[in-house]
């Protein structure tokens, strides 16, 4: 997609975080944006934000685990520009980093409803819509450095799933022959929010494991305050979709621990976590 001028932008997970920065770089890009999120006194607070701005933006309340939301979605975008050029799956938990066997069987269906299922669904309603428009269009998913990586615990796991379905997803539109095409956004560590997702978990999924003793969730947040600007991936999204670039790696720092893995996988070797970058 070369123009974005005038497009319309879905995205889930847009209140903050990613999301916000997406918002924000498609609103300067002259796109129309439709902000989606579960947190809906955060998502009006956004919306008006850009507004302010002069964004041309529509926000949709949804919990992207339950199809039926985002069914409600597609037909909202639809009902107010007529069309969808950009996809971005971008909504996402963390359930904490603690042992998978300590995890619970609510933390398990929590976690895969959103990261992995949020995806699930936003490409089986929107995809169909974007090739019969056979128009230039565009779906980003949001995965993690954590899925090219060993390890992660059920973070991980979601996000390796992310990466293998838009792997899936961008060979079978090209083999297809249609227009739409696909990103997996794997980003570092962000300026976000993601270690309070706890704020929107749902009632029905009430047992939570324990986190690890010696884990401070201040810490990690203090940590990620110190990441990547939200809006700054954003950007790169946008040049991303320009390009038509299926891989979007924000933190090149990441390299020789991607190689490091692969390298392992091809050496029939057991995986070991190599140190980590301070950034």
């Amino acid at each position: 997609m070369k123009t974005l001028e005038s497009k319309v932008a879905v995205i889930t997970g847009a209140a903050s975080g990613i999301g916000r920065g997406m918002a924000e770089a498609f609103a300067t890009a002259g796109m129309r944006v439709v902000l989606s999120d579960v947190e809906e006194t955060a998502l009006r607070s956004t919306a008006a934000e850009l507004r302010e701005g002069g964004a041309d933006v529509h926000a949709v309340p949804a919990d992207v685990s339950q199809a039926a939301d985002v069914a409600a979605l597609a037909d909202s975008t639809l009902g107010k520009y007529g069309a969808v050029h950009v996809l971005c799956n971008n909504a996402g938990v963390h359930t904490g980093s603690r042992p998978s066997w300590e995890s619970t069987l609510d933390d398990w269906a929590w976690i895969l409803g959103v990261n992995l299922m949020g995806v699930v669904h936003g490409i089986n309603t929107f995809l169909p819509v974007m090739i019969e428009q056979d128009e230039d269009a565009h779906i980003v998913n949001t995965a993690s450095i954590a899925g090219l990586l060993t390890g992660g615990s059920l973070y991980g796991v979601t996000k390796s799933a992310v990466i293998a379905l838009s792997e899936t997803v961008h060979l079978e539109v090209i083999c297809g022959g249609f227009k739409p095409r696909i990103s997996v956004l794997c980003p570092g560590v962000v300026n976000t929010n993601i270690f309070n997702s706890q704020r929107n978990r749902p009632a029905r999924f009430p047992d939570a494991g324990p986190f690890p003793s010696g884990w401070s969730v201040d810490a990690a947040r203090q940590g990620f305050a110190l990441g990547l600007s939200p809006r700054v991936v954003g950007e790169e999204v946008v040049q991303a979709i320009r390009e038509e670039r299926f891989y979007i790696l924000t933190h090149p720092e990441h390299a020789g621990h991607i190689e490091h893995r692969m390298t392992q996988i091809l050496h029939g070797e057991n995986p070991t976590i190599p140190p980590f970058p301070d950034s």
